[in-house]
């Protein structure tokens, strides 16, 4: 599968009201040396407008600059990301969405901001969670982590690349592989904040050396330390399911993603 054709990808599920959320683009979160990184945020329809609403913040683990080589664009334009955006949106969620030149150090500046404008953004600061999938799901789990973690409330981690715990650098070698970063390297499941949940997205037929076993091991060791932890296991899915898999069993997952958030965000 090449670039292009993952460029092109929209969410196989859809719902009324994507066609109708509203677009803010090109919000200015950090000005350094390396220039103005941005972010956009789609809200729902004008009928389903509070005056703050909750906010899922989709974490990128990649460098732009590395994806927009091999895509000919940002990332946030890409369609993944603006389908999964405006199906967020249109289920009564602002989805927020962003640039990047160092992942790690840009995800928590991006955090910061909004947590620091939400008058101006529209966006309950109380009311946030988290959104990564495949190698951008260590940086999600670094920010969970963080310094800000505490005040999340809810994380989708969808077939990524989990911990390395007891000696394993399956996540440090695909890394390397594939070019995300992995700030969250040497700290277990321990250092999860022990009151935001987490929903986890196992792609049963992942073909990606090591993913499976990453989850696997995660979830185990969540479990055992009781964190709250609902793990979904898509038997019949590939990778990137909610992109390339347009089969009942992966919409009702993102389905399941969507009611997940939902109820930690809105509480219905």
């Amino acid at each position: 599968m090449d670039e292009k054709t993952i460029e092109r990808a929209r969410v196989v599920l859809s719902v009324p009201g994507s066609e109708s959320v509203i677009l803010r683009r090109d919000i200015v979160y950090l000005r350094s040396d390396a220039g103005e990184q941005t972010l956009d945020i789609r809200y729902p329809p004008v009928s389903e407008r509070h005056r703050q609403i909750p906010a899922v913040l989709f974490v990128a683990g990649y460098p732009d600059a590395q994806l927009e080589a091999q895509i000919g664009k940002k990332p946030k334009e890409t369609a993944p990301l603006v389908s999964w955006a405006e199906l967020i949106a249109a289920s009564g969620l602002a989805a927020v969405t962003y640039t990047n030149c160092d992942p790690a150090s840009d995800a928590r500046a991006v955090l910061e901001h909004v947590l620091r404008n939400d008058p101006v953004l529209g966006i309950d600061p109380d009311r946030l969670g988290l959104f990564a999938c495949s190698g951008n799901v260590p940086n999600a789990l670094a920010m969970l982590m963080g310094p800000h973690g505490e005040r999340l409330k809810c994380a989708v981690l969808c077939y990524g690349f989990m911990l390395d715990e007891e000696g394993d650098e399956t996540v440090a070698a695909a890394a390397r592989t594939w070019g995300f970063v992995n700030p969250c390297a040497g700290n277990s499941v321990d250092a999860l904040p022990a009151g935001v949940p987490l929903f986890v997205a196992r792609a049963g037929q992942d073909g990606i050396p090591g993913i499976n076993a990453s989850i696997d091991r995660f979830a185990a060791l969540a479990l055992a330390a009781n964190k709250p932890v609902t793990l979904m296991n898509v038997a019949d899915a590939p990778h990137g399911f909610d992109l390339f898999h347009d089969e009942e069993s992966s919409r009702e997952a993102i389905r399941c993603m969507l009611t997940f958030m939902r109820f930690h965000l809105l509480g219905k």
